[in-house]
């Protein structure tokens, strides 16, 4: 499951970089994110197969069954019976309303495998509702004053989740820019159902022909270089859970941020453990010591995987992946 090398047979729980690398010969996934998994690791001879959620595989002597997560489009834990035996690998998750993608399902097990990004009891999330007004405020203040406003947003998932933000009924009133990162993102999305307001080329081309000020999402690593140039004057924003501390907040080059993770926060990853009934709680990235001490001190017994996941900086997409051209 999400291997950092190449195998014969791989599960990809999402379609973040740090969860679906490139080489492995046969891909199973859930179905809405099979797009996603094109774009970023199909071709060279992979084949990537989906299947809708809660059917059952039997893959040697186990029963393979993926339950949405609520981190993105697509995301999904891996259920896997053994001998009536049951794990849970959750992959990365997420208990807060998203509407660009399935909500969390809880599922019974004996030990459930959980990220544990933001396992600290400091990180609690604020009602995505009260940010998304937030952010529809600002943008509206900005370009009132004739400000483009640049949002660093990873290309999968924090996009989209911002771009429902800023249109829930899916018709923005300013005009949207994006990254050419977001804007492949942007189309398996649409592909797969989700309503997302209409966006267009972050290129010379479409800055040109706009007469008001204009709405661009970008990956976060856009606003501190170059690419950032053509659309002064401008104020930049990023979205990200790790703003939520004075520190990282500080240290952020952006002039305004947002508190906004699609993972889990220390009292949803309490409520999940609880809610799924399991004996073994397994921490994979993240406050993982922390978070083993807890569960442990409360009873529950706990296992740290050493893996490659990286949690909120995961999906970093190089500004180079799309330029401000005309092409």
């Amino acid at each position: 499951m999400d291997p950092w090398r190449p195998v014969e047979r791989a599960i990809i729980t999402h379609g973040h970089a740090d969860h679906a690398r490139r080489g492995s010969r046969r891909v199973l996934t859930a179905s809405e994110g099979v797009g996603i998994l094109e774009r970023r690791i199909g071709g060279d001879g992979t084949d990537i197969e989906g299947i809708d959620r809660g059917e059952i595989r039997r893959i040697g002597d186990a029963l393979v069954s993926l339950h949405p997560a609520g981190h993105v489009l697509g995301s999904s834990q891996v259920r896997i019976e053994v001998k009536g035996r049951i794990w849970v690998f959750s992959g990365d998750y997420a208990r807060l309303p998203n509407p660009t993608c399935r909500p969390f399902e809880p599922v019974r097990c004996h030990r459930f495998i959980s990220e544990c990004t933001f396992g600290l009891p400091l990180y609690r999330w604020t009602d995505p509702e009260v940010i998304a007004r937030r952010l529809r405020d600002l943008v509206s203040e900005q370009v009132e004053a004739g400000r483009n406003v640049v949002i660093g947003a990873y290309g999968l998932g924090k996009a989209q989740r911002l771009l429902a933000a800023l249109a829930p009924d899916g018709d923005s009133p300013h005009p949207i820019l994006c990254h050419g990162a977001v804007e492949k993102m942007n189309e398996a999305y649409r592909e797969a159902g989700v309503i997302l307001p209409q966006t267009r080329p972050a290129n010379r081309t479409e800055l040109k022909a706009l007469d008001r000020p204009a709405v661009v999402l970008a990956p976060p690593s856009a606003l501190s270089g170059p690419w950032l140039r053509p659309f002064q004057p401008a104020i930049t924003v990023v979205a990200s859970g790790w703003t939520m501390l004075r520190g990282p907040r500080r240290r952020n080059p952006a002039d305004e941020t947002l508190v906004l993770s699609d993972h889990v926060d220390w009292p949803g990853l309490l409520a999940t453990v609880e809610e799924t009934g399991c004996e073994e709680v397994g921490l994979t990235h993240g406050f993982v010591e922390a978070g083993a001490r807890w569960f442990a001190e409360h009873g529950l017994r706990s296992v740290i995987y050493d893996t490659r996941y990286t949690g909120d900086a995961g999906d970093e997409e190089p500004a180079s992946a799309g330029s401000v051209s005309d092409s």
